[in-house]
Protein backbone atom coordinates (compact mmCIF):
# COMPACT_ATOMS: atom_id res chain seq x y z
CA UNK A 1 0.00 0.00 0.00
CA UNK A 2 1.15 3.46 -1.01
CA UNK A 3 1.70 6.32 1.64
CA UNK A 4 2.99 9.94 1.58
CA UNK A 5 6.08 10.51 3.26
CA UNK A 6 8.49 13.68 3.96
CA UNK A 7 11.47 12.80 2.47
CA UNK A 8 14.93 14.10 4.07
CA UNK A 9 18.22 13.68 0.96
CA UNK A 10 21.01 13.06 3.25
CA UNK A 11 25.02 12.19 1.72
CA UNK A 12 24.46 8.69 3.62
CA UNK A 13 22.41 4.98 3.49
CA UNK A 14 20.02 4.56 6.30
CA UNK A 15 19.39 0.85 7.15
CA UNK A 16 16.29 -0.81 8.96
CA UNK A 17 17.12 -1.10 13.13
CA UNK A 18 20.55 1.04 12.64
CA UNK A 19 20.94 4.45 14.50
CA UNK A 20 21.51 7.79 12.80
CA UNK A 21 21.98 10.88 14.63
CA UNK A 22 21.73 14.26 13.02
CA UNK A 23 22.39 17.71 13.32
CA UNK A 24 19.76 19.80 12.01
CA UNK A 25 20.45 23.19 11.07
CA UNK A 26 18.26 24.00 7.39
CA UNK A 27 15.42 25.95 7.98
CA UNK A 28 12.82 23.37 5.66
CA UNK A 29 14.27 20.41 7.77
CA UNK A 30 14.06 22.03 11.40
CA UNK A 31 10.04 22.88 9.94
CA UNK A 32 10.00 19.05 9.51
CA UNK A 33 11.11 18.44 12.90
CA UNK A 34 8.84 20.89 14.33
CA UNK A 35 6.08 19.07 12.19
CA UNK A 36 6.95 15.75 13.70
CA UNK A 37 6.67 16.80 17.31
CA UNK A 38 3.61 18.00 16.83
CA UNK A 39 2.17 15.05 15.85
CA UNK A 40 -0.38 13.17 18.16
CA UNK A 41 1.01 11.06 20.79
CA UNK A 42 0.81 7.29 18.78
CA UNK A 43 1.25 8.73 15.58
CA UNK A 44 4.61 7.14 14.18
CA UNK A 45 7.49 10.11 13.63
CA UNK A 46 8.78 9.22 10.52
CA UNK A 47 10.69 10.75 7.78
CA UNK A 48 12.49 8.78 4.36
CA UNK A 49 16.07 9.57 4.18
CA UNK A 50 17.40 8.98 0.85
CA UNK A 51 20.78 9.35 -0.33
CA UNK A 52 21.91 12.07 -2.95
CA UNK A 53 22.88 10.03 -6.13
CA UNK A 54 24.87 13.70 -7.28
CA UNK A 55 24.87 17.19 -6.72
CA UNK A 56 25.02 17.09 -2.50
CA UNK A 57 28.26 18.39 -2.15
CA UNK A 58 26.75 22.09 -1.19
CA UNK A 59 23.20 20.69 -0.37
CA UNK A 60 23.80 20.33 3.39
CA UNK A 61 20.26 19.79 5.23
CA UNK A 62 21.86 17.98 8.26
CA UNK A 63 25.17 16.52 9.28
CA UNK A 64 25.30 12.82 10.59
CA UNK A 65 26.90 13.02 13.85
CA UNK A 66 30.81 12.25 14.34
CA UNK A 67 29.56 8.76 16.06
CA UNK A 68 26.74 7.52 13.23
CA UNK A 69 28.76 4.68 11.17
CA UNK A 70 25.91 4.52 8.71
CA UNK A 71 28.38 5.57 5.57
CA UNK A 72 28.74 9.97 4.83
CA UNK A 73 30.45 9.87 1.53
CA UNK A 74 28.31 12.29 -1.10
CA UNK A 75 30.14 10.77 -4.23
CA UNK A 76 27.38 10.44 -7.49
CA UNK A 77 25.99 6.75 -7.74
CA UNK A 78 24.17 4.40 -9.83
CA UNK A 79 20.75 4.29 -10.25
CA UNK A 80 18.99 1.66 -8.73
CA UNK A 81 17.03 -0.14 -11.25
CA UNK A 82 18.13 0.74 -14.84
CA UNK A 83 15.62 2.95 -16.75
CA UNK A 84 14.47 4.55 -13.36
CA UNK A 85 13.60 8.46 -13.93
CA UNK A 86 15.86 10.63 -11.75
CA UNK A 87 14.42 12.00 -9.03
CA UNK A 88 15.17 15.81 -8.09
CA UNK A 89 14.95 18.16 -5.36
CA UNK A 90 16.61 21.66 -5.34
CA UNK A 91 19.13 23.02 -2.90
CA UNK A 92 18.25 26.48 -1.06
CA UNK A 93 19.89 28.00 -3.94
CA UNK A 94 17.97 26.28 -6.58
CA UNK A 95 20.56 23.93 -7.96
CA UNK A 96 19.19 20.21 -8.61
CA UNK A 97 20.23 17.64 -6.44
CA UNK A 98 19.56 13.68 -7.80
CA UNK A 99 18.29 11.39 -5.11
CA UNK A 100 18.23 7.76 -5.26
CA UNK A 101 14.73 5.89 -5.14
CA UNK A 102 15.01 3.29 -2.44
CA UNK A 103 15.35 4.79 1.25
CA UNK A 104 14.54 3.73 4.73
CA UNK A 105 12.44 5.55 7.43
CA UNK A 106 14.47 7.12 10.27
CA UNK A 107 12.10 7.52 13.49
CA UNK A 108 12.21 10.24 15.54
CA UNK A 109 13.61 9.00 19.04
CA UNK A 110 15.44 11.63 20.83
CA UNK A 111 15.37 16.13 19.94
CA UNK A 112 17.91 18.31 21.72
CA UNK A 113 17.13 21.98 21.13
CA UNK A 114 20.61 23.84 21.22
CA UNK A 115 20.09 27.74 21.87
CA UNK A 116 20.61 29.27 18.87
CA UNK A 117 17.55 27.21 17.34
CA UNK A 118 19.23 24.07 15.86
CA UNK A 119 18.62 20.51 16.58
CA UNK A 120 20.33 17.88 17.60
CA UNK A 121 18.41 14.28 17.28
CA UNK A 122 18.42 11.15 17.11
CA UNK A 123 16.52 8.64 14.85
CA UNK A 124 16.73 4.82 14.09
CA UNK A 125 15.99 3.22 10.92
CA UNK A 126 12.64 1.43 10.21
CA UNK A 127 11.55 -0.04 6.58
CA UNK A 128 12.53 -0.01 3.37
CA UNK A 129 10.54 2.27 0.54
CA UNK A 130 10.51 2.86 -2.86
CA UNK A 131 9.85 6.03 -3.88
CA UNK A 132 7.14 6.38 -7.01
CA UNK A 133 6.72 10.25 -7.36
CA UNK A 134 7.70 13.40 -5.86
CA UNK A 135 4.62 15.58 -4.47
CA UNK A 136 4.04 19.02 -4.43
CA UNK A 137 1.93 19.42 -0.72
CA UNK A 138 2.45 23.04 0.03
CA UNK A 139 5.86 22.08 2.38
CA UNK A 140 9.17 23.60 2.02
CA UNK A 141 10.51 19.76 2.71
CA UNK A 142 10.43 17.31 -0.26
CA UNK A 143 7.28 14.78 0.31
CA UNK A 144 7.34 11.68 -2.05
CA UNK A 145 4.30 9.10 -2.24
CA UNK A 146 6.13 6.06 -1.50
CA UNK A 147 6.39 2.38 -1.98
CA UNK A 148 6.93 0.23 1.43
CA UNK A 149 9.42 -2.76 0.69
CA UNK A 150 8.78 -5.56 2.95
CA UNK A 151 11.08 -8.67 2.85
CA UNK A 152 9.71 -10.94 0.71
CA UNK A 153 9.27 -14.70 1.49
CA UNK A 154 10.58 -17.88 -0.16
CA UNK A 155 14.09 -17.60 0.54
CA UNK A 156 14.35 -17.98 3.83
CA UNK A 157 16.13 -21.07 3.96
CA UNK A 158 18.91 -19.86 1.71
CA UNK A 159 19.49 -16.96 3.86
CA UNK A 160 19.77 -18.92 7.01
CA UNK A 161 22.37 -21.45 5.10
CA UNK A 162 24.42 -17.82 4.33
CA UNK A 163 24.18 -16.06 7.69
CA UNK A 164 26.78 -18.40 10.22
CA UNK A 165 29.15 -17.44 6.48
CA UNK A 166 28.67 -13.64 6.20
CA UNK A 167 29.00 -13.39 10.22
CA UNK A 168 32.68 -15.61 10.08
CA UNK A 169 33.83 -13.17 7.41
CA UNK A 170 32.63 -10.70 9.06
CA UNK A 171 34.18 -11.42 12.16
CA UNK A 172 37.28 -11.82 10.13
CA UNK A 173 37.16 -8.62 8.99
CA UNK A 174 36.87 -6.43 12.04
CA UNK A 175 40.01 -7.81 12.83
CA UNK A 176 41.22 -5.74 10.30
CA UNK A 177 39.78 -2.89 10.68
CA UNK A 178 38.74 -2.61 15.05
CA UNK A 179 41.29 -2.07 17.85
CA UNK A 180 39.47 -4.64 19.77
CA UNK A 181 37.61 -6.90 17.34
CA UNK A 182 36.39 -9.14 19.89
CA UNK A 183 34.30 -6.50 22.21
CA UNK A 184 31.72 -5.46 18.98
CA UNK A 185 31.83 -9.34 17.42
CA UNK A 186 30.77 -10.52 20.68
CA UNK A 187 27.51 -7.86 19.77
CA UNK A 188 26.76 -9.53 16.78
CA UNK A 189 23.06 -10.87 15.95
CA UNK A 190 22.11 -13.90 14.74
CA UNK A 191 19.06 -13.27 13.02
CA UNK A 192 20.22 -13.18 8.88
CA UNK A 193 17.87 -9.89 8.23
CA UNK A 194 19.24 -7.92 11.44
CA UNK A 195 22.91 -8.91 10.46
CA UNK A 196 22.44 -8.21 6.75
CA UNK A 197 21.56 -4.53 7.54
CA UNK A 198 23.86 -4.44 10.62
CA UNK A 199 27.39 -5.61 7.67
CA UNK A 200 25.67 -3.26 4.83
CA UNK A 201 25.85 0.02 7.47
CA UNK A 202 29.02 -0.91 9.40
CA UNK A 203 31.62 -2.45 7.07
CA UNK A 204 33.73 0.20 5.14
CA UNK A 205 31.97 0.50 1.92
CA UNK A 206 30.99 3.09 -0.74
CA UNK A 207 27.92 4.91 -0.57
CA UNK A 208 27.22 3.16 -3.74
CA UNK A 209 27.84 -0.41 -2.63
CA UNK A 210 25.26 0.13 0.26
CA UNK A 211 22.71 2.05 -1.86
CA UNK A 212 22.99 -1.33 -3.68
CA UNK A 213 22.49 -2.97 -0.83
CA UNK A 214 19.83 -1.34 0.47
CA UNK A 215 17.77 -1.34 -2.78
CA UNK A 216 18.41 -5.59 -3.04
CA UNK A 217 14.98 -6.90 -2.72
CA UNK A 218 15.61 -9.80 -0.01
CA UNK A 219 17.83 -11.15 3.33
CA UNK A 220 19.36 -13.84 1.03
CA UNK A 221 20.79 -11.39 -1.71
CA UNK A 222 22.10 -9.13 0.31
CA UNK A 223 24.05 -11.65 2.41
CA UNK A 224 25.35 -13.14 -0.98
CA UNK A 225 26.34 -9.61 -2.37
CA UNK A 226 28.29 -9.17 1.28
CA UNK A 227 30.16 -12.19 1.16
CA UNK A 228 32.13 -10.70 -1.98
CA UNK A 229 31.87 -7.52 -0.86
CA UNK A 230 33.76 -8.55 2.52
CA UNK A 231 35.86 -10.85 0.77
CA UNK A 232 36.94 -7.79 -1.40
CA UNK A 233 37.19 -5.40 1.13
CA UNK A 234 39.49 -8.29 3.34
CA UNK A 235 41.84 -8.70 0.72
CA UNK A 236 42.38 -4.93 0.36
CA UNK A 237 42.85 -4.42 3.55
CA UNK A 238 45.86 -7.38 3.88
CA UNK A 239 47.17 -6.24 0.69
CA UNK A 240 47.59 -2.49 2.16
CA UNK A 241 49.28 -4.14 5.61
CA UNK A 242 51.73 -6.26 3.51
CA UNK A 243 53.41 -2.78 1.25
CA UNK A 244 56.40 -2.27 3.36
CA UNK A 245 55.71 1.20 3.49
CA UNK A 246 54.49 4.05 5.96
CA UNK A 247 50.49 3.66 5.48
CA UNK A 248 50.57 7.67 5.45
CA UNK A 249 52.74 7.88 2.42
CA UNK A 250 49.54 5.78 0.94
CA UNK A 251 47.04 8.01 1.76
CA UNK A 252 44.65 9.78 -1.09
CA UNK A 253 43.94 13.44 -0.64
CA UNK A 254 40.64 14.14 1.29
CA UNK A 255 36.91 14.74 -1.13
CA UNK A 256 35.86 18.10 -0.91
CA UNK A 257 32.48 16.64 -0.22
Amino acid sequence: MDARLPVFPLGTVLFPGLVLPLHIFEARYLELMRHLRGLPDGTPREFGVVAIRSGGSASVAARPEPESESGQETQPGVPDQPGVPELVDRRPDGAPVTLHEVGCTAELRQVTELPDGRLDVVTVGRRRFRIARVEEVGTPYLSAEVEWLPEPAGQEQLADLLAPRVLAVFRRYLTLVRDDPEEISEQLPDDPTVLSHLVAATAALTLTDRQRLLATPDTAGRLSAELRLLNREAALLRQVRAVPVPLAELAVPASPN
